[in-house]
């Protein structure tokens, strides 16, 4: 069973937050390598119920990264009018106004049905050698964000790096191995990506495969067991790829096809496989 943090979650709206050196400083000092103070510092009460898997049945873990973020609000929107289980790896330097602070409560508050989760508090700043080579700052990095949104329950997906982190398990490049280290020593999991939809890296973000291409790639892992865990699929996808039409009815089709196949069920990631 996993378990949430322990203390108190003020839904109060930030309306002067503070930088992220002054976020990851209070880090420092509240956080230690001890499970319990990880989780003590995080938020609220919530329980992640077992689940028994139908071996009958294919899992995906449809994933959103970099939010709140142009573009969050619309995934949740099409997750909720077609049912779908979610997941939101979160920013803690986006969550910056009380419009992306109240976004932030919205998806917490949602849970079961949608998760919130640790995307680190500066996305290193898209300097990936340099945040990874120094493992304790970016630990603190991943801590700040736990604190400042309230993330339920210790799950992270570093930025820029696929790498995973279970009971009893690490699997990570020799850049990340560090950090991953000291995170599960913290009792964090660490959550990578079987497939990718990708998006242009440009101002437009549009998504690079179509959906039919997307499809195929779910239906071709699956059928090649070409995942970290068996008949266990996680997508990553990212949140301001899907802001503007046509690529917002892109996500819409996706999922609708994806759950006309009854062999699919759609879970959160604190339910995946293996984790503490």
């Amino acid at each position: 069973m996993l378990l949430a943090c322990s203390n108190e979650h003020s839904s109060k709206v930030e309306t002067s937050p503070k930088s992220a050196t002054e976020q990851i400083d209070s880090a420092k000092t509240s956080t230690t390598k001890d499970t319990t103070t990880v989780r003590k510092n995080s938020a609220v009460a919530m329980v992640s119920k077992p689940i028994v898997f139908d071996t009958t049945k294919k899992y995906i873990y449809l994933t959103f990264d970099d939010g709140p973020q142009n573009g969050t609000q619309i995934c949740v929107n099409i997750c909720k009018e077609l049912g779908t289980k979610a997941t939101f790896f979160m920013v803690g330097e986006h969550a910056c106004s009380p419009k992306t602070n109240h976004l932030v409560d919205t998806i917490r508050g949602a849970y079961p049905f949608f998760l919130l989760a640790n995307h680190s508090y500066s996305h290193a700043k898209g300097q990936y050698h340099k945040f990874y080579n120094h493992p304790q700052s970016a630990a603190e990095d991943f801590y700040a964000t736990q604190q400042k949104l309230h993330v339920p329950f210790p799950i992270i997906r570093l930025p820029g790096n696929s790498a995973w982190v279970r009971k009893g398990e690490i699997k990570a490049s020799g850049l990340v191995k560090p950090v991953c280290k000291l995170l599960d020593s913290a009792g964090y999991n660490v959550i990578g990506w079987d497939a990718e939809w990708e998006f242009t890296r440009d101002k437009h973000c549009f998504p690079r495969q179509s959906v039919s291409k997307m499809l195929a790639t779910v239906a071709k892992n699956f059928e090649n067991n070409d995942m970290h865990t068996k008949n266990h699929l996680v997508i990553l996808t990212h949140d301001r790829m899907f802001q503007h039409q046509p690529y917002s009815d892109s996500l819409y089709n996706f999922i609708k096809a994806l759950k006309q196949n009854p062999n699919y069920v759609f879970e959160t990631v604190d339910h995946y496989p293996g984790l503490k």
